[in-house]
């Protein structure tokens, strides 16, 4: 059931209790969890986080802790599955679920007792009307009659024959509607409201809000942008939003009483540059692997180098300045930059450069942006360098994200460095020897064992952030019309031991693309028809494991059901 009043429904029930958060592997999550820790330590509010980076993960984790705790806050996780049947819960076991995935599942929509849905309502949900999922079985159990009676009585028998014959059609018409209605609200996977921004209200409504719960609310909602899981107009919408926030906490007068001190915190609107992490790289370094200019210039062909070499020469910029650190160059070149930027891309057909997006400054030294913080926490959350276990990366990026952490953040940059330029190299060499091959419905590549930084890829997020990067620097290397509008699927190795792979569907790369993912749906019926040893046990849908002997099957599925 949605709560309409989050302070009395949900924070006012917790106020006096123990709860588990169980928190998704996602920074939009860790966000979330950040803002509800602080209003916890505020209130002294006793509770447990386990993170959780799947459905085994979460049953497990519900298993052990089920007889401790009545109160269970899911973070990003639990609203697109039925969790009652799930979890077989007691009855007085009741959970919190606060997560962007939709569509919402029905049954948690209309669960009065157990589900409480903390979910933003203005989201486009289009929740089917209860009568067309549910019905009572008592309209269904007929007077069911043994034919036993008396001959006097026989035309009310046959009435009654009539009358079951008429109720078991409609019974029988009513079912088709419903898997017509379940089946197009259930078809297409996509994102709602950013948890953070949901949890940064609610510390709102309390008066309990923080600058440092307004970054989180910004982190989480860059994380949506950053992945490509929400449209450019909701992203401006919330960014908007959330300006007004900004305003008010970070709005001093010009007197000398009211001047930040030298070390405190300030949140800025930046009208900036969407190169990655480019104040903390070199520009060219930031060009080359930034998904946008590298595919606009396809800078994995010669002529893509020397178009670069001509960007450059175009803004007047020295070799020597844009390949040195970002903060050693020259203070003339900087004052301008984003402007001169932006008009030497103009010329070479980049006209989406700069974004609205927003920074923080601790003091002088240290500023970021929002995308900055994102692209660190999720390294640090997939990092693949030491063989740690996920919950010790989970504790790493959570830390990450407190001021206090600032190492932690700057060791997260340069993993995301490291990330990024695999990923660059991986799309380079996947076009130069044509592994993007199209099956007819969508585009399909997979990444042998063997190729470089393919550990890299066997983790969920960063396989969608290649698959990403490598369909936009696909779709701009192409000549055939036809396969700009595909989606894409793409496989890697996940554990070579058990011989299994992990795939992953995106939707289609358009201008006006929706972000809504049909591919879930899709890898569900295709196990299903062909009896594949699939693992559905990611949050998202549209990412499955499978056995390597049952990939080309699969794959056949696939073709035929979506042709």
């Amino acid at each position: 059931m949605f709560l309409s009043d989050f302070r009395k429904e949900f924070y006012e029930a917790v106020l006096n209790q123990r709860v588990l958060l169980l928190v998704a592997s996602d920074v939009d999550a860790l966000c979330a969890c950040k803002i509800l820790q602080a209003l916890f330590q505020c209130d002294h509010v006793q509770y447990t986080l386990v993170p959780v980076s799947g459905w085994q993960e979460l049953e497990t984790a519900f298993l052990e802790h089920k007889d401790q705790f009545q109160y269970f806050i899911l973070i990003n996780c639990g609203a697109n599955i039925d969790l009652l049947e799930v979890l077989q819960p007691e009855e007085d076991i009741v959970f919190f679920v606060c997560d962007t995935h939709r569509p919402i599942n029905v049954v948690n929509v209309y669960n009065e007792t157990q589900i409480k849905l903390l979910v933003k309502q203005d989201d486009d949900l289009e929740i089917p009307a209860y009568d067309d999922i549910f019905r009572d079985e008592e309209e269904d159990s007929g007077n069911e009659s043994d034919g036993s009676e008396p001959s006097g009585k026989r035309q009310r028998f046959e009435e009654e024959i009539v009358e079951r014959t008429m109720k078991r059609r409609r019974r029988r018409e009513w079912e088709a509607r419903r898997q017509e209605i379940l089946f197009d609200y259930e078809q297409y996977e996509y994102h709602g409201t950013s948890s953070a921004m949901v949890m940064f209200d609610l510390a709102w409504i309390m008066s309990k809000d923080l600058n440092d719960m307004l970054w989180w609310a910004i982190v989480g909602l860059t994380d949506q942008w950053v992945h490509d899981k929400i449209t450019q107009m909701k992203y401006v919408t919330d960014i908007g939003a959330l300006q007004r926030h900004v305003s008010r906490h970070n709005h001093r007068n010009g007197d000398e009483e009211n001047s930040l001190s030298i070390d405190c915190m300030r949140i800025a609107f930046e009208y900036d540059l969407c190169l990655a992490l480019y104040q903390h790289w070199s520009l060219y370094e930031s060009l080359c692997n930034t998904c946008y200019t590298s595919a606009s210039l396809k800078l994995w062909s010669v002529q893509g180098q020397k178009k670069l070499q001509e960007f450059f020469a175009d803004m007047g910029f020295p070799l020597k300045q844009v390949k040195q650190k970002f903060h050693s160059m020259d203070i003339s070149l900087k004052e301008n930059l984003r402007e001169m930027i932006e008009e030497s891309a103009n010329k070479f057909g980049m006209k989406d450069l700069r974004i609205q997006t927003f920074g923080i400054h601790f003091g002088f030294k240290n500023k970021f942006l929002a995308s900055d913080v994102v692209y660190a926490a999720s390294s640090l959350m997939e990092n693949t360098e030491k063989d740690e276990s996920g919950t010790d990366n989970f504790i790493k990026a959570l830390d990450s994200l407190s001021r206090s952490n600032l190492d932690k953040l700057h060791q997260g940059l340069e993993l995301a460095k490291k990330q990024l330029c695999a990923i660059q190299r991986t799309v380079a060499s996947c076009i130069c020897t044509n592994l993007v091959i199209s099956q007819g419905p969508f585009l399909y590549c997979y990444l042998m064992e063997g190729t470089p930084d393919v550990k890299l890829f066997s983790r969920p997020v960063s396989l969608c952030l290649l698959s990403k990067y490598l369909l936009k620097s696909f779709i701009c290397s192409t000549k055939n019309k036809r396969c700009k509008l595909l989606p894409m699927i793409m496989a890697a190795p996940m554990d070579v031991e058990q011989g299994t792979v992990i795939m992953v569907g995106i939707p289609p790369q358009t201008e006006s693309s929706d972000k809504k993912n049909f591919f879930g749906r899709a890898f569900e019926k295709a196990a299903e028809n062909t009896n594949s040893r699939t693992l559905h046990n990611h949050f998202d849908m549209s990412i499955i494991e499978l056995k390597m002997e049952d990939r080309s099957k699969f794959l056949d599925a696939l073709i035929s059901l979506l042709s």
